[in-house]
């Protein structure tokens, strides 16, 4: 899969992963709200270097690292999906990730580097270090089958 196959994959992710429907919890109370948008922000400030969607390839198979607020997911073919949190932890840039399904060789993660263009991360896991490249994910090109993403 080349890389234009990668951002169409991130492209098709970003938006499955995207719904408002069905959330039919009450709104947290004043202090509930500002509590937690002051620990937003304080998560948000910490992951902002890596803020984005990252593509990269293992073994020719698709890799999509998506970190956005504190919160991070991961994507890889083959059916892995993970989710997890991404910001700094004792001053190192740290990603921690759970995967229900798929294969468990990326839960945690050290970053060696980022800027505008490249993330390069250190898997604790038999992955190893993986280089990432930064994927503008909010428009999917035109002529994409969506299928049931409506």
């Amino acid at each position: 899969m080349g890389l234009s196959g990668v951002a169409v994959l991130a492209g098709v992710v970003v938006l499955a992963g995207c719904s408002s429907e069905g959330d039919s919890s009450p709104s947290p109370s004043p202090t509930a709200a500002s509590a937690s948008a002051s620990a937003s922000a304080s998560a948000s400030a910490s992951a902002a270097p890596l803020a984005g969607s990252w593509l990269g390839t293992d073994g020719g198979q698709a890799v999509v690292l998506m970190v956005e607020g504190g919160k991070a997911s991961l994507y890889a073919t083959g059916g892995t999906v993970c989710n997890g949190t991404a910001g700094e932890e004792a001053g190192m840039q740290m990603i921690h990730l759970t995967c229900p399904t798929g294969k468990k060789d990326r839960t945690t993660g050290m970053v060696d580097s980022v800027d505008a263009e490249k993330l390069v991360v250190t898997w604790t896991g038999s992955v190893g270090k993986e280089t990432y490249t930064k994927a503008d994910g909010s428009v999917l090109p035109s002529g994409v089958p969506t299928g049931a993403l409506g």
